[in-house]
């Protein structure tokens, strides 16, 4: 009858306080049940050898959560010591070379020749390949030379029909081209027709001043900068639409196609640019003589 060893009680009791069974530590570590008994026991002989003690009490302790080097170092004195070759049977008989059969040996010895055999086919077939093609190549410019007068006179009807599509081509493109012209032509004077657009003063008072905006039926407004104006536009309901400075050369555009007034509010008229439907309006004041001004566009939409 085996009793716990110090190391055996050290083990079991990181066991149970993981709450595993010797059946749930078997399952963990695939290490027989018996064995697990035999470790906690300090019963040593009924392991296969030395080797297996060391590597079934390494699994034990990585399975509870111990260091097994520190309860190695530890419990040294009850953990029998293992040399090379005390090592398992089958852990020693490793086939470290593989023998090539005498078949395959063979082969191996014969491949540079079959190899060798094929480049010089290959290379054989090449040149005769090459030589075919510069002999057929020769018969062909010799028939051509033959006949001189058919190819001269083919070459010249070539030309001739060439010239002659490159002509009718030509008299095609200047054709479809005055006819795109004329339509642009039409529509451009059929909107112009359509699209005049009216843009009056109808009040100039102090630092405002109101215009109306007759004859279109969109009305994009553009604030373009001169320099860095402050600017602010709303609608004629007073909703912001936009407040800002627009730097140099950049600009706002608003569409108020679908609103019934604009007001635009400048800091800095001699910097800034107002286009309505890019028609450019004129301050009724100079610019110059009073730099903030407010703008207000009526917009009445065509019919």
């Amino acid at each position: 009858m085996f009793y716990l060893t110090e190391l055996g009680n050290r083990l079991k009791e990181a066991r149970e306080a993981k709450g595993f069974t010797l059946d749930d530590l078997q399952e963990l570590t695939k290490i027989q049940k018996r064995y697990l008994v035999g470790i906690e026991e300090g019963n040593y002989s009924m392991m296969p050898g030395k080797f297996y003690v060391r590597a079934f009490i390494k699994q034990y302790c990585e399975a509870v959560g111990l260091e097994p080097e520190d309860i190695f170092e530890e419990f040294k004195s009850d953990v029998p010591s293992v040399y090379s070759e005390e090592l398992p049977e089958q852990l020693s008989r490793v086939q470290t070379r593989k023998t090539i059969p005498a078949k395959d040996s063979k082969f191996v010895e014969m491949l540079p020749k079959i190899l060798g055999v094929i480049v010089v086919i290959g290379v054989a077939i090449l040149i005769w390949i090459l030589v075919s093609n510069s002999m057929s190549n020769s018969d062909s410019n010799d028939k051509k030379s033959d006949k001189p007068s058919e190819a001269v006179g083919y070459n010249e009807s070539n030309e001739f029909n060439e010239k002659e599509e490159k002509a009718d081509k030509k008299q095609e493109e200047e054709k479809t081209d005055t006819a795109d012209k004329k339509d642009d032509e039409d529509k451009a004077a059929e909107k112009e027709e359509d699209s005049e657009q009216e843009l009056s003063v109808v009040s100039s008072s102090g630092k405002n001043s109101t215009y109306e905006l007759k004859g279109s039926d969109t009305f994009k407004l553009k604030v373009t900068s001169k320099g860095s104006p402050w600017v602010g536009i709303t609608n004629g309901e007073g909703k912001l639409l936009f407040q800002g400075t627009i730097k140099d050369k950049d600009s706002q555009e608003i569409d108020f196609t679908d609103e019934k007034e604009a007001v635009i509010n400048v800091g800095r008229a001699n910097e800034t640019e107002i286009f309505v439907n890019d028609e450019k309006l004129k301050y009724t004041i100079s610019p110059n003589d009073m730099t903030t001004q407010l703008v207000t566009i009526q917009f009445t939409k065509a019919e």
